[in-house]
């Protein structure tokens, strides 16, 4: 294995393979007096014997941030700036939500208009609770909690949630929220969301319905699971349903997510690529036979969830270690590659890969090195600087294809190589090849920086994964170059969205300035993940420590409990 590969690994594993101490919790079961007749009556499927949370002693687990605080403090005054502006951002857009779609799931900041994309239930408002917590906006946090103790969960204005979504944002903004402030209302209303969350569990295999529908639910009609759902969906309850049964000492979310997981422990190494689970699976029947695997758009929330949980556990469930392990060198093996580019930098980037059955039943597999902006959380964070600077626009775009270098050890540039690697994609997209196509044209035409042999999707939906891949970097290793490069991606991404209203997504990230086309369109997650992490990187680093918290898939640190 390389060192560039290893090196991947020591960053994924070293940032949450960490040490909590007993996930035992003072703060006893609240029952709530919302009605619960829509969602938590009768199971169908009850539990014959719930799984109680682990109470061994827990293992000793190396620390994650830099053991040494005068290297992560340095030139930290020079950050006091930097963090205001993260957090004046952020202002703009909560105060521009807060007057133009207050209790909206979203707010369209060129229209000025609300939008209800997640149930209805107030998705910025949820999700944002612990980020003004930890902006020192307490004024703001305590009307938002009021606000949010008024949200009647059985009532929602879309007939369709995905529960997914539902569990890593509105649950973990509400537990993370709770874990800061230790306000009861948070817990209370953590309480009515994970049962009504835990109702979606009711099925034959106890495996969730991830697309719910809540008129049914109000009828009590029955829901199975899906014969096709992603895999990270299905994957992704065990942060928050463990940390709501620490909190309130009721073993049944833990117990829930727990047995999910064990579904994923066990066909683990029985997929097509032994070692990382597929990009859809069938719930219903628990086939996991799909032929592609990614860490990118579809899969990350999933491996994410893996080191934390057993951070979260105290190390007392190996098997998530093992998980995270045995996921990690499969995709060190397979998925990501060193791409070829002008200036030799040595960084590594996570491609898809397919897997075929050849005419003699043997299995081969075939490496497509496109990239995407989510698989920027899995340590790949020098690959995703280079992606952000080689864009005149100083922002990667969602999914864009490179050339994979034969050796990780020696990439000289080819640009005879580059040229006709990029007529070959160009030509891969027409259904006749075109003999004739200029490559020289076609470059200049979508604007091709050298290395990008294409860009499938040429937007930038305000997403978080680069710098919180880099926030992380640092934590861990108190790399101080990181801060600079860290404040160039900020300034380009406020230069190019920032509007009246907030900011906005990017239609197309290599249009040139006076083209620049916006969507109407601000995601909860740039204030909730984006904003969070460039406000904590430059912050100090005992602020939301990464020896005291783990971060769900949503940017929602929760608490990891101490030793008693």
């Amino acid at each position: 294995m390389s060192r560039a590969r290893r090196q991947i690994i020591g960053v994924c594993l070293g940032g949450f393979l960490i040490a909590p101490g007993l996930p035992l919790s003072s703060h006893k079961r609240r029952h709530s007096s919302l009605d619960h007749s829509t969602c938590c009556t009768r199971m169908r499927y009850p539990v014959a014997e719930v799984q109680p949370l682990p109470v061994t002693l827990p293992k000793t687990l190396p620390k994650v941030q830099s053991a040494d605080p005068k290297v992560s403090r340095l030139n930290l005054d020079r950050q006091t700036t930097r963090q205001s502006a993260a957090k004046e951002a952020f202002e703009l857009c909560w105060k521009s939500y807060r007057s133009l779609a207050w209790g909206a799931d979203e707010l369209a900041p060129l229209s000025g208009s609300p939008k209800n994309m997640l149930g209805g239930w107030g998705a910025t408002l949820i999700d944002n609770l612990d980020t003004l917590w930890i902006m020192g906006m307490h004024d703001e946090f305590k009307k938002a909690v009021a606000a949010v103790a008024n949200i009647k969960f059985e009532y929602a204005k879309c007939p369709e949630i995905n529960t997914h979504d539902v569990n890593v944002h509105l649950l973990g903004g509400l537990l993370a929220a709770f874990d800061l402030s230790a306000d009861q209302k948070l817990l209370e209303k953590s309480i009515e969301l994970g049962d009504m969350l835990y109702a979606a569990f009711d099925t034959p295999n106890r495996m969730p319905v991830i697309h719910w529908n809540a008129n049914k639910a109000a009828h009590r009609e029955e829901q199975l699971a899906e014969e096709s759902v992603l895999g990270a969906e299905l994957g992704s309850f065990i942060l928050e349903f463990t940390r709501l049964s620490q909190i309130t000492g009721d073993p049944k979310y833990f117990d829930a997510a727990q047995r999910v997981m064990e579904l994923f422990d066990k066909k683990q190494d029985a997929t097509k690529l032994a070692g990382l689970w597929p990009v859809s699976v069938n719930a219903k029947e628990e086939l996991f036979d799909d032929d592609t695997f990614t860490l990118g758009a579809e899969a990350s929330s999933l491996y994410k969830s893996l080191p934390r949980a057993y951070a979260l556990l105290g190390g007392k469930v190996p098997m998530y270690r093992k998980m995270y392990e045995n996921a990690t060198f499969t995709a060190t093996s397979h998925n990501i590659f060193r791409p070829m580019n002008p200036e030799g930098k040595e960084v590594l980037l996570s491609g898809t890969v397919r897997v075929t059955t050849t005419e003699n039943g043997n299995s081969q597999t075939h490496l497509e090195s496109q990239m995407q902006y989510r698989s920027c959380f899995a340590g790949l964070t020098d690959g995703c600087i280079w992606a952000h600077r080689v864009i005149p626009l100083g922002i990667m775009p969602e999914a864009f294809d490179v050339v994979p270098c034969a050796s990780e050890i020696n990439c000289p540039w080819s640009e005879w190589l580059w040229k006709q690697e990029v007529w070959k994609k160009a030509n891969s997209l027409e259904p006749e090849p075109n003999p004739t196509l200029k490559v020289v044209n076609f470059i200049k035409e979508h604007r091709l920086p050298k290395g990008f042999i294409g860009i499938s999707d040429t937007a930038y939906n305000l997403r978080p994964e680069a710098i919180e891949s880099m926030f992380t970097l640092y934590r861990i290793s108190g790399r101080e170059d990181l801060l600079d490069a860290a404040w160039d991606m900020f300034q380009a991404m406020q230069s190019a969205t920032q509007t009246k209203n907030g900011n906005a997504a990017i239609v197309g990230v290599t249009d040139k300035g006076g083209e620049l086309t916006l969507k109407d369109s601000m995601d909860s997650m740039w204030m909730s993940q984006t904003l969070k992490y460039f406000y904590l990187m430059f912050s100090s680093p005992d602020m939301i420590s990464l020896d005291e918290f783990v971060f769900n898939a949503g940017g929602h640190p929760l608490k990891r409990p101490k030793t008693s």
